[in-house]
């Protein structure tokens, strides 16, 4: 039995560290650029220490008492075979992880695994190889972990009865330290080995299944922004964001800080309708007029035909944060986006509540299955009277993908739904699916360059379809009393060597339609500022707890970006940056530099970064981000 946990324990230990080599030697640059491999190895051994001590803990302690005898050496060779089939499997699908997302293994694993029909038809159709060689390689070390971890060898002598407690103290003492990882106050946890400002590299220094189950500890608590990045009072906090976003006097309900009366400054006769499309992964990298690859020319026409934001930066890097920021006008939190939270399935603030009050017919229309990120459960609780998906459409989709239909079919469903409607007044939030990994379309449409199952190929079908959809629309009875905004959710693959990958939240944002100036707006946005815009176009006053901008009134210029656990608030050319349990930074960010240069802290500037931080934990889970109380209800 002793012999098995030695062998486990050297075999995890050389096992991490190749892999934690290899990796750092395929990401050299970033590596090297970022002070060296030491860091990454010494970190990286205190961090396989401390949760390897967790693992042998049981058998280690037993063994001085129980390790020669037959049934607990089987039984610790079966749960040391486990737990190494385990670091296998998440050191090998590491490599594939940090392609798509520039980090290793975390909560994305649990995430996606609620979705399992996407998930395996995404791996079948777009990772065949990468899933190929990751199970022979898994087969390979698996086979090779059961041969150092025979079943049928116990101890050959039991130790002596009195250095068995003597022996059970020593191990228990060897694995506290090592399993605490430090004698400081706070046990080792990831910001203690982290060392650089490339997000990336702060990862390598830990193992994934570290990583992973560490996320899944997450998973079962709502995380506070103030157990994160530090504590504020709350009168404070809100005195300072009411103050941001322009709200003077006192608050409309003491209750709910936010709450204000927002005038509309456009349309001024019947409310018009307003019809939200978000483009799936449709980052400004892309867009040829916002400096990309050119992949756009059917969105770029478009920018000139209405009011183009050319510097809207996304609050996050999920469907979710996107779809909250753009529906809610809710800025973001280390947390999971609101969609998924418990507190916010029902009386949360979002347009559908709101315009449903004003005899809105609202709706979410989406490609593929509805109840992927909590979707159809959380707008169905929260002010939208209809959830379309595929399931649901009217006609049948020509082409379904991993993901759900095409772009082309969910097009057409809501240009459908849209002549449906009539003279009633709508809401209609479509989120497309095409631009997703395995990047499957319809064949036929676009020149594909390269192969045909790229990112940039998916881009210029999602592209395509946008012109089609919008050259129908133009010449349909809806356009002249509808207002359209098409935003991107995120960019595609999120990284890069900084704290916060700015250019890589840069997304792009057009609203067109009835009534909406034609303009190239070259202001600092963020998501959040979208949607009380849209109200001010379509005509609708109304009290509500968004402390986005009207960007018809004022500009903040400010953006918000919340980067895994770390957070940017970029101010003009200004990027102040928070991190778990350390001081935060500042950097000078220049649009066309992919480096940021530190400054000095600004006090001003870190306070008001950390109250918007703060801010939307607090509101969450206090449930204070919802419409006025109606008559007969009580205050949470």
């Amino acid at each position: 039995m002793r012999k098995l946990i030695w062998r486990f324990s050297a075999a995890v230990l050389i096992f991490l560290t190749l892999s934690r080599l290899g990796l750092s030697a395929w990401q050299w640059t970033r590596v090297h650029d970022s002070g060296g491999l030491w860091p990454i190895l010494l970190g990286g051994w205190r961090i396989d220490l401390s949760l390897l001590a967790m693992v042998i803990a049981a058998p280690a302690l037993l063994a001085p008492w129980l390790g020669h005898r037959a049934w607990p050496t089987r039984l610790t060779a079966w749960w040391l075979r486990l737990w190494w089939l385990l670091y296998v499997l998440l050191e090998v699908s590491t490599p594939q992880f940090l392609i798509e997302y520039d980090t290793r293994p975390n909560r994305l694993y649990f995430e996606y695994l609620t979705s399992p029909h996407e998930v395996l038809a995404m791996l079948w159709n777009g990772y065949k190889l990468s899933v190929g060689a990751g199970l022979v390689v898994f087969a390979l070390l698996g086979w090779l972990g059961f041969r150092l971890l025979p079943t049928r060898r116990p101890d050959a002598r039991p130790v002596r009865g009195w250095l068995r407690p003597v022996a059970t103290v020593l191990v228990f003492c060897v694995l506290f330290v090592a399993g605490r990882g430090t004698l400081q106050h706070r046990p080792i946890n990831a910001s203690q080995v982290a060392f650089t400002n490339d997000a990336m590299v702060n990862t390598l220094p830990l193992n994934s299944l570290y990583n992973v189950l560490n996320a899944a500890m997450a998973l079962g608590n709502e995380r506070s922004a103030s157990a994160v990045y530090g504590k504020m009072p709350d009168g404070e906090m809100n005195d300072i964001v009411r103050q941001a976003a322009g709200l003077d006097g006192a608050p409309l309900d003491p209750d709910y800080p936010s709450l204000h009366k927002q005038v509309a400054t456009g349309h001024d006769g019947k409310p018009l309708n307003l019809v939200i499309i978000l483009e799936e992964s449709l980052g400004a990298q892309f867009v040829g007029s916002l400096g990309g690859a050119g992949y756009t020319p059917e969105l770029d026409k478009l920018a000139n035909e209405g009011w183009w934001l050319e510097r809207t930066y996304a609050t996050g890097t999920r469907s979710a944060r996107g779809l909250e920021a753009v529906t809610t006008g809710f800025m973001p939190t280390p947390a999971e986006a609101v969609l998924k939270l418990p507190r916010s399935q029902r009386d949360f603030f979002t347009l559908g509540a709101l315009l449903d009050t004003f005899g809105y017919h609202t709706r979410f229309l989406y490609g593929g299955e509805a109840h992927f990120d909590n979707m159809r459960s959380f707008f169905f609780g929260n002010g939208f009277n209809e959830v379309v998906d595929r399931a649901s459409f009217k006609t049948k989709p020509g082409f379904v993908g991993s993901w759900g239909a095409s772009d082309e079919d969910m097009f057409n469903e809501l240009h459908q739904r849209l002549l449906d409607d009539g003279d009633k007044p709508t809401l209609t939030v479509a989120f497309s699916v095409s631009n997703h990994t395995p990047w499957e379309y319809p064949a036929g449409r676009i020149k594909a360059e390269g192969d045909p199952a790229s990112n940039a190929n998916a881009v210029r079908y999602a592209d395509y379809a946008i012109g089609q959809f919008f050259a129908r629309a133009k010449t349909s009875p809806y356009w002249g009393h509808t207002v359209f905004l098409i935003v991107a959710d995120h960019d595609a693959r999120v990284f890069g060597a900084s704290l916060v990958p700015v250019r890589h939240f840069h997304i792009p944002a057009l609203i067109l339609g009835a009534g909406v100036p034609v303009k190239k707006d070259d202001h600092i946005v963020s998501q959040v500022d979208l949607a009380p815009t849209l109200l001010s176009l379509i005509g609708i006053s109304s009290e509500h707890p968004m402390l986005g901008a009207d960007l018809t009134q004022r500009y903040p210029d400010r953006a918000i970006m919340q980067y895994g656990d770390n957070y940017g608030y970029l101010k003009g050319d200004t990027l102040l940056v928070l991190r778990p349990n350390q001081p935060p930074t500042q950097y000078h960010y220049t649009v066309d530099g992919e480096k940021l240069d530190p400054q000095p802290v600004d006090p001003q500037l870190e306070k008001v970064g950390l109250a918007h931080a703060l801010w939307p934990s607090w509101a969450y889970s206090h449930q204070r981000y919802r419409l006025p109380q109606k008559a007969g209800d009580t205050k949470p």
